[in-house]
């Protein structure tokens, strides 16, 4: 009896074998090539040879560019809502964002790109949404007594968003004004510590 054809939605031998690992790689090469190139240049077929799987496995596992991009996404959200919580500082989490940029240099060159070209977000309203919830904390912040009451939420969110993205977005400016490598480890971390008394000093109640 001849062999039948494969079912197409039957899973691949890699995700028989190890699929958590397989979609971790996939998703590392998403963030690498996202970064390199923003989303709308990024090709598949460039993830898939950097995971060094099929790109067959991207549509498998992700449904394709977009659905790599959310997931990344997601999980930057769920990041960055742990960080931002308002239980911690003000100065505190201004810190721990800028040090993301040390951490998780790819993920913030993604969102450089992401926010420079103009398109449509292909994060879509989920990261919307989380912006929103970042407003509505720093507005609880301030009910709390600990941001003066004269500042609008969403507008000092927006200043905070673009300094703790300094150290990807201004690298000329930093190496012009501070005479150091925007990248490096002692400046990001010089600067989130500088950026942290910043903030403490805005948020002291006179």
């Amino acid at each position: 009896m001849p062999e039948t054809s494969r079912n197409p939605r039957r899973a691949p031998v890699e995700k028989q074998r190890d699929p958590e690992r397989t979609k971790r790689k996939i998703l590392d090469a998403a963030k690498i090539e996202f970064g390199a190139k923003g989303y709308a240049a990024a090709r598949v077929s460039d993830i898939a040879g950097r995971a060094g799987v099929n790109k067959q496995l991207i549509s498998y596992y992700f449904g394709g560019k977009e659905g790599l991009f959310q997931e990344l996404a997601g999980q930057w959200h769920e990041t960055g809502g742990e960080i931002s919580t308002v239980d911690q500082p003000l100065p505190e989490v201004a810190r721990q964002f800028v040090m993301t940029t040390l951490h998780d240099r790819d993920w913030g060159r993604m969102m450089m790109w992401a926010n420079m070209s103009g398109e449509d977000d292909p994060g879509g309203d989920p990261e919307a949404r989380f912006m929103q919830v970042q407003v509505e904390q720093i507005r609880t912040r301030q009910q709390q007594g600990e941001i003066p009451d004269d500042l609008d939420p969403a507008y000092l969110l927006l200043a905070l968003v673009a300094a703790a993205s300094a150290s990807l977005a201004l690298p000329r400016a930093v190496r012009n004004i501070t005479g150091e490598d925007a990248a490096s480890p002692d400046f990001i971390t010089k600067y989130a510590d500088q950026l942290a008394l910043l903030v403490g000093h805005l948020t002291k109640k006179p």
